[in-house]
């Protein structure tokens, strides 16, 4: 079933009053994937991006959509890509034993 709602999607800024401050936690998981992505990769077309994502959680209760910002985030700052240029995402939620958490993507 394919349903329409005819509504302006709201931004996570929009979401928010305030500054926002990024936490120690989210500025070593940067550090972290800064140096675990590969130097380069190949992006077929940089003003028409398509990305699947799969995270592998420990727990149910992670939810999907929270790691996707802070992934592409740091797949923006590594590649200097424009993530206004994607324009199709997948993820999904794999569950795993605690310390064998990942994310796995592919652009194309």
């Amino acid at each position: 079933m394919d349903i329409k709602i005819q509504i302006r999607p709201l931004s996570v800024n929009e979401c928010f009053k305030g500054r926002r401050y990024r936490t120690v936690k989210y500025d070593a998981f940067i550090s972290k994937m800064l140096y675990l992505l590969p130097k380069q990769i190949e992006i077929p077309n940089e003003k028409y991006i398509k990305i699947a994502i799969q995270f592998g959680f420990s727990s149910r209760a992670s939810d999907i959509d929270n790691c996707c910002k802070s992934f592409l985030d740091c797949l923006v700052k590594k590649y200097k890509v424009d993530d206004r240029n994607i324009y199709e995402m997948h993820v999904f939620k794999d569950i795993v034993k605690k310390g064998d958490e990942y994310i796995r993507f592919k652009i194309y």
